[in-house]
C-alpha cells in the first residue's frame, strides 16, 4: 500500500537541531529518501588544510568524451565549495562499509584549522591531474576540475547546483573488472 504526502507528516521528528526546516533537508527527502550513492569531496582549504565534505545528492553523466558530475546542492557559505570556488578542483571519493564510521568522522573533525582526512583517521594522497587530495582507503576516487554553478532556488545564492568535469580516474582493482558487468558494483553498493 501507498501513502500519499502532500505535507510533513506528523509522525516525521527531526533528527537533529534544524532538521527539516532548511532548504538542505526538508520533509520531503526524509518521505521519498531516494537513493543516491554517498562520497565524500576533498580539497584544499585556503590555509592549506585538507578539507572533506559528505555529498550523497548527485548525478552522473558520460557523453561525448566527457564525464560530468552534477552535485545537487552546495551550500555556499561551506568549506567545500569555497575551496572549489578558490581552487576550480576537487576529488570524490566513495568508500566501502570497512571505513564508513571513519568518512561520517569528517563531518565531525570539521574545523577551518583541522586536517579533515587525517583527522578522521583516514590517509589523504596526492592526486595526479588536479590539486586536490584524494582519500587513500577509497576504493574510487574522481578527479575533477570546476565547470558552472547555478542557485538551487532563482534568488537564493546559499544553496548551489555545481557542475565538475571528472579529468582522472583511480578504481580499486577489486572493483573494476575491465568489461565485465561487475563494474557496477563501483556504482550500486559496494558502500
Amino acid at each position: 500500500m501507498k501513502k500519499y504526502y502532500a505535507s510533513k507528516p506528523e509522525e516525521l521528528q527531526p533528527r537533529w537541531q534544524g532538521d527539516l526546516t532548511s532548504i538542505e533537508s526538508s520533509w520531503h527527502d526524509a518521505v521519498a529518501d531516494i537513493p543516491t550513492p554517498l562520497f565524500v569531496v576533498t580539497g584544499w582549504k585556503s590555509n592549506g588544510r585538507e578539507n572533506a565534505c559528505m555529498q550523497s545528492r548527485a548525478a552522473f553523466s558520460a557523453s561525448y568524451g566527457n564525464f560530468t558530475c552534477i552535485l545537487g546542492w552546495v551550500r555556499t557559505a561551506g568549506h567545500m565549495y569555497i575551496s572549489l570556488k578558490e581552487t576550480g578542483c576537487c576529488a570524490l571519493n566513495f568508500f566501502s562499509a570497512e571505513i564508513n564510521d571513519k568518512c561520517f568522522d569528517t563531518i565531525k573533525n570539521n574545523g577551518f584549522e583541522t586536517d579533515e582526512i587525517t583527522a578522521s583517521g583516514l590517509t589523504a594522497e596526492k592526486a595526479n591531474s588536479v590539486n586536490s587530495p584524494l582519500i587513500k582507503e577509497c576504493f574510487l576516487n574522481i578527479e575533477c576540475e570546476y565547470m558552472w554553478e547555478h542557485e538551487l532556488i532563482p534568488g537564493d545564492s546559499s544553496m548551489a547546483v555545481v557542475a565538475l568535469k571528472a579529468t582522472g580516474i583511480y578504481v580499486d582493482d577489486e572493483y573494476y573488472h575491465g568489461n565485465d558487468k561487475k563494474k557496477l558494483l563501483v556504482w550500486i553498493g559496494r558502500h
